[in-house]
């Protein structure tokens, strides 16, 4: 769900950076050959996150939910040259997929593609990260919450998508909505955590912007 006007939405397009080639082309492939194609971030979202990795520079890069690869692509915009960007999906048939685009791009060498439960692979990875993205299974934002809590030093930047989940955030909750469920929980621990401080942005279907305090 857009909570955007298309008018509204439409114009600010117009006047923002444009979207690259490369990811018009891997756009159009998503929406030619993959199911959900909604699930991609899409022109605004991305020329978000490629503007907030530009401001943080980070070094290493964590993305919960790789899909076909696009936010990858946008949040490596503005990694360090020295840096990585690691991502995680489930869905091992989208690996080829991502990995076509990630080798097209400048990026390729520095993105690291992990396949599998996120709940497992998270613990196993050694760096501390400066930017966290999670465009993941809903129910789990919680628990990977609290992985990546040890992961992210002082000012580290957490972004989390589909916040606000179609506006079913404010509907009355349905008993078996285990999704919405976890993302009340979600929101309510971003915003209370003594550690972060944290905004919702209500671009398309909603992104928290958290920042680990320093004290």
């Amino acid at each position: 769900m857009d909570f955007i006007p298309d008018a509204i939405n439409d114009y600010v397009e117009r006047h923002s950076q444009e979207e690259p080639e490369l990811l018009r082309e891997l756009h159009r492939e998503t929406w030619q050959k993959v199911l959900a194609p909604r699930m991609l971030s899409g022109h605004l979202q991305g020329r978000v996150l490629s503007m907030l990795s530009k401001i943080i520079a980070p070094k290493y890069i964590l993305e919960i939910g790789t899909y076909t690869g696009y936010s990858a692509l946008c949040l490596a915009e503005g990694m360090q040259p020295n840096g990585s960007l690691h991502t995680i999906d489930i869905n091992e048939e989208l690996h080829d997929l991502q990995r076509k685009y990630f080798d097209k791009s400048a990026y390729g060498g520095q993105i690291v593609q992990h396949t599998g439960d996120a709940s497992e692979i998270i613990p196993t990875l050694e760096q501390n990260f400066e930017l966290v993205f999670i465009d993941a299974d809903k129910r789990n934002y919680p628990a990977y919450l609290e992985m990546l809590l040890p992961k992210l030093k002082p000012g580290a930047v957490l972004l989390s998508d589909n916040v606000l989940w179609s506006g079913k955030v404010i509907e009355p909750l349905q008993e078996e909505d285990e999704d919405t469920k976890a993302l009340l929980e979600y929101n309510e621990l971003l915003n209370t955590h003594p550690r972060l401080e944290t905004v919702i942005l209500p671009i398309r279907d909603g992104l928290t912007i958290s920042r680990v305090k320093y004290t």
